[in-house]
Parts: structure tokens; C-alpha cells; sequence
């Protein structure tokens, strides 16, 4: 039998170093799947249970590993259900290919059923789009998809109609006026600062006093440039989300996380300084940056588009953070004056004391979710993976979590959307199977989509077992970080028609799966429910029953958020609870930083 065309897609995806395409079968794609049977395995076909977590799982698996993330989905609907997960790709900057099945050339203009306009659906989400209408096509389409995915770090999305899928192959295209001949292979350029520029960032650099860095996950490369470049200037470094595992949290001047769920020391670092120094971070929320005007500001980004478009810099050093960094270092001045670090690494004490004593409160005999985290923080094993999906539990998952040197973390940072903790775990697991993975994920998220990737595991079980792998959900019947943002963005008291969510067994559904289910609602129990789900042998679901009145409350409370929380809190069902509990959380950040408290 001649190699179809599908095959030899496959052949050249393996080329391209894929051994693992995440998807979902459907006949849009029968030409790929019969190609998927014939290749044994090189790649492997992983059945997710819905296209959007396949594309989440692709998007998982190019943020922890660094390389090309491959998904494919059948044409009409299933190709639809990519986009969540492909958004997600292309608003945090990962390389990802989606293979997409569409109706047979003979069929297309004709109104035919699953007929969709792909080009144009796919036309937003992709760097790079294009229909193969010819089997001489394939090969330079993947190559330039694999190309573009890599150089532009978003998505490639080839669409494939089912009858050039099963046509035969044409590894090389006939010689005549039209045809490409492409090759398999990227390198990383070095893309290095403008010199005049870079002195002009150095200049601002020595000249400021009070230097506030912060971090994205273009510092990824630079850890140990960004590490002498604090220590040089004296400051202290911030972390956008993304940013998490570029620096450990136990370095004594990492204040931590940024912003809405970020730290007080973070936040008090911004206020203060007068240089903003930002090394690879789109980070947007001008509220928690310094006001305009009140401080110097220089940039490194290795995309020119994005910079100076989050604060007004005085020097705009476009290239690589970690050449860029290289550079900069010999021509920065060690400050004598360690007044300001002094001042940051005290802080950073402080909302360390604050966390803790926060952790250990609880209300009418219920788990506090902060608890969750923070009696999981010391036990982490060395090379975790640990994923967070959007909710209340991520405010918790950012602050809580000490990340240690080696770990990695992820979640959407810029979608923001709910779903993808389960579908990046999973990713995380087949491509590191002997490293503890951890997500973090609200019921409302598990609800929405984790449960049905139960099935995933349990399908994928030979795979999943060895070191630990826990999806630990957060059960308050609540939408809870929408609740809140209600009361303090809306002013609106909590609405039940939209906020309360069943309540389900999910250690008990777990085990239905085939999968070890633990539960716990008792505060006293937390640290050893921790402990044994991370001695199972087994994948585990984590079920925590936690109260849904302590607020996320941000490092500092604009005046009119303010204003609206306590508008709606004189109308909620749930006022009394959150009255005491707010009252108690901010009576301990208050007492931590009363004058004359030490934090050795």
C-alpha cells in the first residue's frame, strides 16, 4: 500500500521531534487516524475526552518543556472546540500545531454538513493558517507551521480536507515552476540589545536608589543574570505569574507574587521605589505598578511590539533577557547604600509572618482554604510540577506555594480561563513521568471539564501511576473568586442563581474511576490528608471541603472597591460570616506591621 498522505504527516511531525499528538477521533480526521494505527505509536495518539482540553494539553506541554505542542481535532465542531485552549496558547506566548480535518475539496462551497470556514475561524488565534490543497503542499506547510509556531511562539493551525488526507503522499513535489522544497529545523536566535540603548538603561539602572525588578517568564533563561543584577542594584524582584518558577521563592529579596493575588511585600515595593525595572513580563495591571511619573522605568522584552506599553520607560532594550542581562551587568555599579534591600527582604518577613497566621485561623470548625496550600508549601517534593486553574484557589496556589529551585508552575496567565489546571497536569505527567504533579483546581473548574479528564487518567493508568500525581479540588459550592468580584467590582451582594453550584462527591466519583479519592473537612486533618495523597501509588483526587466567606483579599483595597464591598456586604446572605472573617485576616496583617515588630 502507498504512503497516504496522513502518514506522512506523521512521519514528518516525528521529524520534527513530536512523540505525543493530544486530540479527539472524529471522520473529519478517519484518513489521520488510520495513519495514527499504522504508525504504532510514533507519535502517539492521546485520547483527551474534549477537543478544548486536547488544545490545553498542547498548550500544557509547550510551557513546561519548551518544545512544539501538537494537538488535532476532527472538522466543523470539533475543530470549534481547539480554540479555548489555542487562545490560551497565543496569549501566553507558546509554540503550538493544531491539525485540523475539514470536509473533502469536491464538498467545500457547498453548504455541506460540518462545512466550516476554518481559514477565517482560525484566522485570529493562528500566526500562521493554511488549507492543504495539494498532497505536494504537506511538507512545507509543516515545516513553515513548526517554523512560525517556534519563531513567533504562538499557534500554526494546517488544516487538512479528508480526501488529501487519504490521497498518496508526495514526500517531495515534482520540480516544476511553483513547488517549495523545505527542511526540518529551527535554532534559537540571539537577538541582542541596541548598545546606545543598553547604556541608557544602565545609566537609569545606577542612578535610582529604590530599584523594583520585576519578572515574567522571558526571564525564564536569565535566572542567574537576574540573580546578580538584584544583587548588584540592591533590589528586590517581583514575580508576574507566569514568572513563578523563574527565581525561588526562598531567595530572601523575592518578594513574591504581583497584583491582585500577589504579595503586600510585592505591592509596597512598587509604591516605593523609583526605578521600575521589568525583565520579560507583559504584566497589564497598571494599579499595581507605580504611578506614572513617580518613578524611572527600563524594559528588556525580546518583542519589540510589547515594549514600554505597560508603564511610560525611559529605555526601551529590545532582545533577549539573558544576552541582554550579559551585557548589562558589566555595566552596572554595585550600590553601597543596602538601605532599600534591607527595607524589601523586611517586608518580605512580614507578609511571610502575615500568610502564616492568616493559614492557621479557621471559622465555625471549617477548612480555610489558605490552609490547603500552605500545609502543602513545606512538603513538596524536589521537581514538582504544579498547575493552578482560574478561581479563588489560584489566589491561594500564588501566595501559599514557596516554589524551590528546580519546581515548575504554570497556569493561564493572560486568557485567564477556567479549565486548564487538569489538561496541564495531565500533559505535565506524560512528559515528565517520574516528577510529583500537583493542580489546584476549583469545583466550578472541575465541574466545567476536570471530572470528564478523570477518565483520561484512568484510560492512560499504566502512564500515570509511579511518582505523585494529585488534582486537588476545592469543594465550597461556590464560584467563589466570581462571587467576590461581584461584591467588590459590582457592589452586588452574592447571586445565588448563578453562584451556588451542586455539591458532588468527588473523592467518591474518583474512586468510581479507578483512581484513589481522599476527603477531608476537618481543619486538624489537612497536613496528613497532604501526606497521604502524596505516598499513593495511585493518580488522586483531593477533596477539600473549605469555607467560602474568607476573601482573597488584594495587598491593598482601592477606595472604590472598597466602597462597593461594603455596599454589598449590607445585603448579603453571607454578611456575618464575612464580616468576622474579614475582620480577623486584616486585623493580622495590621498587627505584623505595627512599629517595633521584628521579623529575624
Amino acid at each position: 500500500m502507498a504512503q497516504q498522505v496522513a502518514d506522512y504527516v506523521l512521519q514528518r511531525l516525528t521529524e520534527w521531534g513530536v512523540e505525543r499528538v493530544y486530540g479527539y477521533p472524529g471522520d473529519g480526521i478517519n484518513g489521520m487516524l488510520g495513519a495514527f494505527d499504522r504508525a504504532e505509536g510514533r507519535p502517539e495518539f492521546v485520547q483527551t475526552r474534549h477537543e478544548e482540553m486536547a488544545a490545553f494539553m498542547a498548550c500544557g506541554h509547550a510551557k513546561f518543556t519548551g518544545e512544539v505542542g501538537c494537538c488535532v481535532a476532527t472538522s466543523g465542531p470539533g475543530a470549534i472546540h481547539l480554540l479555548n485552549g489555542l487562545y490560551d496558547a497565543k496569549l501566553d506566548h507558546q509554540p503550538v500545531v493544531a491539525i485540523v480535518g475539514q470536509q473533502k475539496r469536491l464538498a467545500q462551497g457547498t453548504h455541506y454538513q460540518q462545512e466550516v470556514n476554518l481559514e477565517d475561524l482560525f484566522s485570529d488565534v493562528s500566526e500562521y493558517c493554511q488549507v492543504v490543497m495539494h498532497p505536494g503542499q504537506m511538507r512545507h506547510v509543516i515545516d513553515r507551521a513548526f517554523k512560525t509556531a517556534l519563531t513567533a511562539r504562538g499557534v500554526a493551525t494546517i488544516i487538512v480536507p479528508e480526501d488529501v488526507q487519504e490521497a498518496d503522499a508526495m514526500p517531495s513535489p515534482p520540480k516544476e515552476h511553483g513547488a517549495v522544497f523545505s527542511s526540518v529545523g529551527w535554532s534559537r536566535p540571539r537577538v541582542l540589545p541596541n548598545p546606545e540603548e543598553l547604556r541608557k538603561a544602565a545609566d537609569v539602572l545606577n542612578e535610582g536608589e529604590k530599584v523594583a525588578i520585576l519578572i515574567g517568564q522571558g526571564a525564564a533563561g536569565a535566572r542567574e543574570e537576574v540573580v546578580e543584577v538584584a544583587e548588584l542594584l540592591g533590589a528586590g524582584v517581583a514575580k508576574a505569574l507566569l514568572g513563578r518558577e523563574v527565581l525561588p521563592d526562598d531567595l530572601p529579596f523575592v518578594t513574591g507574587p504581583i497584583g491582585l493575588l500577589g504579595s503586600k511585600a510585592s505591592d509596597e515595593m512598587m509604591a516605593g521605589c523609583d526605578t521600575l525595572f521589568m525583565i520579560g513580563s507583559s504584566f497589564p495591571y497598571a494599579e499595581w505598578l507605580p504611578d506614572e511619573g513617580s518613578c524611572r522605568g527600563v524594559e528588556i522584552d525580546i518583542d519589540g511590539r510589547m515594549i514600554g506599553i505597560r508603564y511610560p520607560m525611559d529605555a526601551h532594550v529590545v532582545g533577549d533577557a539573558k544576552e541582554t542581562l550579559r551585557e548589562l551587568i558589566p555595566l552596572l555599579r554595585r550600590k553601597k547604600d543596602r538601605s532599600w534591600r534591607k527595607e524589601i527582604e523586611k517586608n518580605v518577613r512580614a507578609w511571610d509572618a502575615v500568610l502564616d497566621k492568616r493559614a492557621r485561623q479557621s471559622f465555625d470548625g471549617k477548612i480555610n482554604p489558605q490552609a490547603v496550600a500552605h500545609e502543602l508549601s513545606p512538603l513538596l517534593p524536589d521537581g514538582s510540577v504544579l498547575t493552578a486553574d482560574s478561581g479563588s484557589g489560584t489566589n491561594w496556589w500564588a501566595r501559599h506555594l514557596r516554589i524551590r529551585e528546580g519546581m515548575k508552575a504554570s497556569l493561564s496567565g493572560t486568557l485567564a480561563t477556567m479549565g486548564p489546571g487538569v489538561p496541564y497536569a495531565i500533559a505535565a505527567r506524560f512528559a515528565f513521568p517520574d516528577r510529583p504533579v500537583i493542580a489546584f483546581v476549583g469545583d466550578g473548574a472541575f465541574q466545567m471539564n476536570g471530572m470528564n479528564e478523570m477518565l483520561t487518567v484512568k484510560r492512560y493508568a499504566d502512564r500515570m501511576g509511579g511518582s505523585p500525581l494529585v488534582f486537588c479540588v476545592f469543594n465550597n459550592r461556590d464560584l467563589n473568586q466570581v462571587t467576590w468580584e461581584q461584591r467588590a467590582m459590582g457592589g452586588d451582594p452574592k447571586y445565588e442563581g448563578s453562584q451556588s453550584i451542586p455539591d458532588f462527591p468527588y473523592a467518591k466519583y474518583a474512586e468510581l474511576c479507578g483512581l484513589k479519592g481522599i476527603y477531608c473537612d476537618s481543619p486538624k486533618k489537612v497536613k496528613s490528608a497532604w501526606q497521604e495523597a502524596l505516598s499513593s501509588d495511585r493518580p488522586v483526587v483531593l477533596e477539600f471541603v473549605v469555607d467560602d466567606q474568607i476573601a482573597p483579599i488584594p495587598p491593598h483595597v482601592p477606595k472604590e472597591q472598597a466602597k462597593k464591598t461594603v455596599k454589598a456586604g449590607a445585603r448579603d446572605p453571607q454578611k456575618a460570616g464575612i464580616a468576622a472573617r474579614g475582620l480577623r485576616q486584616k486585623l493580622t496583617d495590621m498587627y505584623e506591621n505595627l512599629p517595633g515588630r521584628r521579623h529575624d
